[in-house]
């Protein structure tokens, strides 16, 4: 039986300040007439925004703030430059290109070979990561991007009528060849030691729901039919391929009524507990576990340098900060990726990272089953703290998969209760299934705050926030408060009218 892979929720309104202006700005190349991503936009000593993967960029400034004299633009390539609200407010911004430079802008009391940068960096490692408990304003949007591009049940027969061909090509015509749902959440995060705390002040939930609408009743139907021709006393032998596996009848509808109990016990009480908060846990500490420090990350890059061959490419600015700017390619093919670095080079800091998988990080196939990891791609930013430590500021990270089944499926009743044939029924099947899929995150810090431990140690979760679900984009929604503008595919979302 198939049941709803999401909870829903009732929306939870925010008061909007009384006193508040919305800057609102599109950042372009000055050459190409592109849109410049991901660019930084800092209007406070500590706060600043990034723009979206087309320029887009907005935030808001309340009577609190002190009168701003000029709002710096800074983006790797261009020109650091200083603008008035007025200038920025619904303008296009025009950046002019700027090249990093090879040689000859910094003075060094000694000059260092790229190798030992990088043994500068692995040095300085346990001094440049904070390990402090933080407090972290964020805005976190995640895109669930999936593309099946084949579903053929392959029915050969059946010994029950209405488990017939029609019916198992109206459950693959049922599922949507194009899903996405997205989710935009804004909050506080707290960090001290490796675990999470998070105060969620708004959520947004984009996506059909329609299409669980008619997962639920396929999974109604096919359980009716199951409960009319199957005995409570027979048993399941399943075989796919060189496999099999017996399954009690009974064990399978106890199950069921469990399910159906668990799903009514889940419908009294999401008006008050959301899983809002804890997967949004569960995401920050999947999502974090990648930067390139963590033993768990993917990204072996530090970890493993031998792999890589570094070459010192030039020096650029970040943040007031002089960097040599250092790419890497894998040195053998054991090696799963490129990009480049951008390292401090007072302190060896890495405060910048873009990389790219060259390889699949996995290719498994046996048996007529195939998955591949054929996506590791992003950039990630780090900003220096008042303890002088790093702490991330922006991730960009996408992840894509193809999974793929190619093998018979065999189910056969059977029931050692009823004089005769012990087999009752068989359904068999030879299943053909193609799909990819693709997880992008967009993780903005507009403030990093190290707190004391007891205020983290002190901090009580508030679990009943809920998302707010959207069928459509409301560009409404996130009015007066500060976040990452969407791209032109969240914009344009809307569940197709029936």
């Amino acid at each position: 039986m198939i049941r709803p892979l999401i909870t829903f929720c009732l929306s939870l309104f925010i008061t909007v300040p009384l006193i508040a202006q919305t800057v609102s700005s599109k950042l372009v190349d000055a050459k190409t007439q592109k849109g410049i991503p991901y660019a930084t936009i800092q209007y406070g000593e500590h706060q600043g925004v990034i723009s979206n993967e087309e320029g887009l960029f907005s935030f808001i400034i309340d009577e609190r703030m002190t009168a701003l004299d000029s709002i710096y633009i800074s983006s790797m390539g261009y020109a650091k430059k200083g603008f008035t609200l007025e200038q920025l407010q619904d303008n296009v911004i025009l950046l002019k290109p700027k090249a990093i430079e090879l040689s000859g802008v910094y003075l060094f009391d000694k000059e260092l070979t790229v190798d030992e940068i990088i043994e500068k960096v692995k040095e300085r490692l346990p001094q440049n990561i904070n390990k402090d408990a933080v407090k972290q304003r964020f805005f976190l949007r995640k895109a669930e991007l999936g593309n099946i591009h084949k579903v053929d049940f392959g029915f050969e027969r059946s010994s029950i009528k209405e488990l017939n061909k029609e019916l198992m090509d109206s459950i693959a015509a049922s599922i949507p060849r194009n899903n996405h749902h997205y989710t935009e959440s804004l909050g506080d995060l707290y960090q001290n030691n490796g675990k999470y705390k998070l105060n969620i002040l708004k959520a947004a939930d984009l996506y059909d729901k329609s299409e669980i609408a008619s997962f639920e009743d396929l999974g109604s139907r096919m359980e009716a039919i199951f409960k009319e021709n199957i005995k409570s006393d027979s048993y399941l032998k399943i075989k796919s391929g060189i496999f099999s596996q017996k399954v009690q009848v009974d064990s399978i509808l106890s199950d069921m009524e469990e399910e159906q109990a668990e799903t009514v016990q889940n419908e009294l009480e999401k008006d008050t507990i959301s899983g809002l908060l804890d997967s949004q846990r569960y995401i920050f500490k999947e999502l974090l576990k990648e930067l390139y420090h963590k033993e768990d990350s993917k990204l072996d890059l530090i970890e493993k340098t031998r792999k890589y061959h570094f070459e010192l490419v030039g020096y650029a600015d970040i943040a007031d900060q002089g960097v040599y700017v250092i790419d890497f390619t894998p040195r053998r093919s054991s090696a799963d990726f490129k990009g480049r670095l951008y390292i401090n080079i007072e302190d060896f800091a890495i405060m910048r990272l873009d990389f790219e998988n060259v390889n699949r990080l996995r290719n498994f196939r046996l048996l007529g089953i195939t998955y591949r990891e054929v996506l590791y791609k992003g950039t990630m930013r780090f900003a220096q703290l008042l303890n002088k430590k790093y702490e991330l500021q922006f991730m960009d990270y996408s992840f894509g998969q193809y999974f793929a089944v190619d093998r018979p499926l065999k189910v056969v009743e059977k029931n050692k209760h009823v004089k005769g044939r012990r087999k009752q029924n068989e359904l068999l099947l030879n299943i053909d299934f193609r799909m990819g899929h693709t997880n992008k995150w967009e993780l903005v810090v507009f403030e990093n705050s190290l707190i004391q431990e007891p205020q983290f140690t002190d901090y009580k979760e508030d679990k009943s926030v809920q998302a707010t679900y959207m069928p459509r984009y409301n560009p409404e929604f996130w009015q007066g408060h500060t976040i990452m503008e969407p791209n032109q595919a969240i914009r344009e979302f809307t569940v197709a009218e029936e």
